[in-house]
């Protein structure tokens, strides 16, 4: 690991061309973007990235490219290696080792609704057999568990590799239970509880919303590291209802890549079954972006 992490680390769309194949040249300039925006860190394949909707060669083509392009920088990358097959899990992850990942992101299977005990085991073989930091992914919303809090205790207690999490829940008391409880880093994972969050001790944020904004979203983690309470509140009235826009829509990776186009990047469709932004979306999307940079 170069440093820890710290910091708005926005989560990568994966752009695509009119066809629906991945554009690949895209991904190399919208990294790029990302770099020269000096972004802490950057993630790919992600829930944001439509690792789902990627086969195996996408996903690791992207993960090259990711290292390929960071691997000089200053700016962490963060591999998402989630599978419902541990064994696809560990195949990810040491792909992802092989091409200059500093942490790897991984949520709990998210089809078959483990149990806390099978969660956990998870999580244990991917610790077993890897070197590179892992960041457990709490999100009961698309992995259809809530990890419980003693759960998370027991994973930070037994699990070295697992050194921060992500934590999604979108409930306030879990973030702070584990910030009081654990030795994790805490990342926050819910973009409405951005500010929150850092308030209770999150040292960074894996955001949607940085996408868009990323120089907005890095300017409210500086403002609470140094402090500056009410700058980071006047802050968060420009960028909240961006956050809410995209974590109440159902939309959010629709949301950035016309968000991305918007911007002269590289966005495109969404693989279906998802269906573009309404004229009223974009229009809304639009509005709320001119406050942002």
């Amino acid at each position: 690991m170069k440093k820890q992490f710290e910091g708005a680390f926005p989560v990568l769309i994966t752009p695509m061309n009119e066809d629906y194949s991945v554009n690949y040249e895209g991904v190399k300039e919208n990294i790029q973007y990302y770099l020269d925006q000096k972004v802490p860190g950057i993630v790919v394949v992600g829930s944001t990235g439509e690792f789902v909707s990627l086969n195996d060669e996408e996903k690791k083509e992207i993960v090259r490219i990711a290292g390929e392009a960071v691997k000089d920088t200053e700016t962490d990358l963060l591999v998402g290696i989630a599978d419902e097959r541990t064994d696809k899990v560990l195949e990810y992850a040491k792909h992802a080792e092989a091409n200059h990942a500093d942490g790897l992101l991984l949520i709990n299977s998210y089809y078959m609704t483990p149990t806390e005990e099978e969660a956990f085991e998870q999580f244990k073989e991917v610790n077993d057999h890897v070197s590179t930091p892992i960041m457990m992914y709490n999100n009961p919303f698309t992995a259809n568990v809530n990890l419980e809090n003693e759960t998370i205790y027991k994973i930070d207690k037994e699990l070295d590799n697992v050194q921060y999490i992500k934590e999604s829940s979108g409930d306030i008391r879990k973030v702070r239970a584990v910030a009081d409880n654990t030795d994790l880093v805490l990342f926050c994972g819910a973009d409405d509880l951005a500010l929150e969050s850092y308030v209770l001790g999150a040292t960074g944020w894996i955001s949607v919303a940085a996408n868009i904004a990323p120089n907005s979203a890095g300017r409210l983690y500086e403002l609470v590291k140094a402090k500056n309470y009410d700058g980071a509140k006047e802050l968060y009235k420009d960028l909240l209802p961006l956050c809410e826009f995209l974590e109440d829509s159902g939309k959010y990776v629709q949301i950035v890549k016309k968000a991305m186009d918007l911007k002269g990047l590289n966005g495109g469709p969404a693989r279906k079954p998802r269906l573009g932004l309404t004229e009223e979306e974009v229009t809304k999307l639009k509005g709320l972006m001119e406050k942002l940079d």
